[in-house]
């Protein structure tokens, strides 16, 4: 029913929000509550992780995402919820939650940022025990239309200059459509990499392993997560919104990243760029070390990560599988 009002109210938000608007005040708060069994049981089979008595680093984002979805598609919230993208996310967690915890969650919207995209905002989720704060994220999604910047970079002939006033960033790919021979660059809230297109063979982390994605992941998932965004579903309501075909949810991708690290139990925080959609179905490669990790197709890179903790490969590549457990 949400997403319904949502898609409905949607034509009425053409991305209007402006960078440094005030952004509706109100937060979403859950109030203290244990963790369901049966909801945490599928996440961890989608994603991979083991049955332990401490929660996925990323799943206070899952339980969270229904406070998130209920202040973007309020009506006072100035960005249309369908179609947005995440861009990026930070997780750090202070003490690890456990599933009989009664943790307190709350969601409110930061601020907004320009992209070269469109404008971006950041949601900020937190999670509770006894009132201590052990858990937060930051979120950033893209709400894309046309800027004047995009107008103003298309019709500059000095690519060096416009390089240097608009510097690409691990954002600017995130979830863009991906059309044979096109590629779009934004600037964000991040630092600027190198790597603009994604498709640099530049040294990285070693492979662990080749998945390949199903083309009914994004429903599994959404059935799962609750976040059912259509570009994530099916290949007409994703071309509806400008992609040839459903892409991966970006906190599968992050989440079945760090299932596989052999130290996913000792990271207590992680930062994941999404460079650029994941097509479905798919084959990619997920390669990581001591410093973080890679998950890369044919002639992209769709996601970078780095963690606090060490996720090294083991001594050779594992074979390939389905991508999940």
């Amino acid at each position: 029913m949400t997403l319904l009002r949502a898609a409905l109210t949607s034509p009425f938000k053409r991305g209007g929000g402006r960078p440094g608007a005030a952004l509706p005040a109100e937060r979403a708060i859950r109030p203290p509550a244990p963790v369901a069994p049966g909801p945490l049981a599928a996440y961890r089979r989608i994603c991979g992780f083991p049955d332990t008595d401490e929660l996925p680093l990323t799943y206070p984002h899952v339980l969270g995402f229904p406070l998130a979805l209920r202040l973007m598609t309020a009506r006072r919230f100035p960005l249309p919820v369908v179609g947005l993208v995440h861009t990026w996310i930070e997780i750090t967690c202070h003490r690890a939650p456990h599933p009989a915890d009664p943790l307190e969650l709350t969601v409110y919207a930061e601020g907004l940022s320009p992209h070269r995209r469109g404008t971006e905002v950041t949601v900020v989720t937190e999670a509770r025990r006894a009132g201590e704060l052990i858990w937060e994220s930051r979120s950033g999604y893209l709400s894309r239309h046309s800027t004047n910047t995009r107008r103003a970079a298309s019709t500059s002939h000095d690519t060096s200059t416009r390089h240097t006033r608009h510097a690409p960033n691990a954002s600017d790919v995130a979830d863009a459509p991906d059309t044979a021979g096109t590629r779009t660059t934004s600037s964000g809230p991040t630092a600027a990499v190198p790597d603009v297109t994604g498709t640099a063979d530049a040294p990285g982390p070693s492979v662990v392993a080749e998945w390949r994605l199903p083309a009914d992941l994004g429903r599994r998932y959404g059935a799962v997560s609750g976040d059912r965004n259509p570009i994530h579903l099916y290949p007409l309501t994703a071309r509806l919104l400008g992609f040839p075909r459903p892409i991966a949810h970006g906190m599968w991708t992050v989440a079945r990243c760090l299932a596989e690290a052999p130290t996913s139990g000792t990271i207590r925080r992680v930062r994941a760029d999404f460079r650029a959609p994941v097509p479905l179905p798919a084959t990619v490669t997920y390669a990581a070390d001591v410093t973080g990790f890679r998950l890369r197709g044919a002639d992209r890179v769709h996601l970078t990560g780095t963690t606090d903790g060490p996720p090294g490969p083991p001594s050779a590549p594992a074979p390939a599988t389905d991508g999940l457990p």
